[in-house]
């Protein structure tokens, strides 16, 4: 009784496992495509960060006198939203602390959404990988212990391409997330500095 039981849990395990092969792969495709997106706006980014140095300048020359300069060269429009927050500290009339640290964490939090994609697709896109290799890796087994070659070379092919799909999707997630996480912690430092020159200057 126990071994037929166990044949029909297997059988059942076997049909549901095969079935998430197909949502598996389309989850591999819609992230695979999403993390192009991703790597193309982090170079749109990566471009914007070189303009935005060359406009700041030396940030060690920075001070009380030359902030209302700075704040005339930011641009006016297509602007990242550190440029905005930064803006909102320079024109901000009657700055307090309380709002200065708004702002900041305000920034913190625009950062931690745009982080969180880079991170699912860190996650995500292994055990995606993953998944659809266990799952294409049984039908591979199965053809190759009946002589079936052909399954099994189609069924192989699905391994190493859901392998391989998975881990391009993690590494494009792992290098945008690394990148960014310096960029976004510079600027926090940078706003954090500036908000300090300004409440000075204005105590003064």
């Amino acid at each position: 009784y126990i071994p037929a039981l166990m044949d029909q849990i297997s059988k059942v395990l076997f049909v549901i496992s095969n079935s998430l092969l197909i949502p598996d792969i389309l989850f591999l495709i819609i992230l695979f495509i999403r993390s192009l997106i991703l790597v193309g706006g982090f170079y749109n980014s990566f471009m914007q960060r070189r303009r935005m140095n060359v406009l700041l300048g030396d940030v060690r020359a920075l001070n009380a006198g030359n902030l209302s300069e700075l704040s005339g060269r930011l641009p006016k429009s297509n602007r990242s939203p550190f440029i905005d927050h930064l803006d909102d500290l320079l024109t901000r009339e009657g700055l307090t602390e309380d709002y200065a640290n708004y702002v900041i964490s305000s920034y913190e939090n625009v950062c931690e959404k745009d982080l969180s994609l880079s991170k699912l697709l860190t996650k995500v896109g292994p055990v995606l990988g993953l998944v659809g290799t266990l799952i294409a890796m049984s039908p591979a087994l199965v053809g190759l212990s009946s002589g079936d070659i052909g399954a099994m070379a189609y069924n192989m092919q699905v391994v190493f391409a859901t392998t391989v799909v998975g881990l391009v999707i993690s590494l494009a997630g792992l290098v945008t997330l690394q990148y960014k996480q310096r960029w976004y912690t510079k600027d926090v430092a940078l706003l954090d500095y500036i908000s300090s020159l300004l409440l000075d200057s204005r105590t003064k």
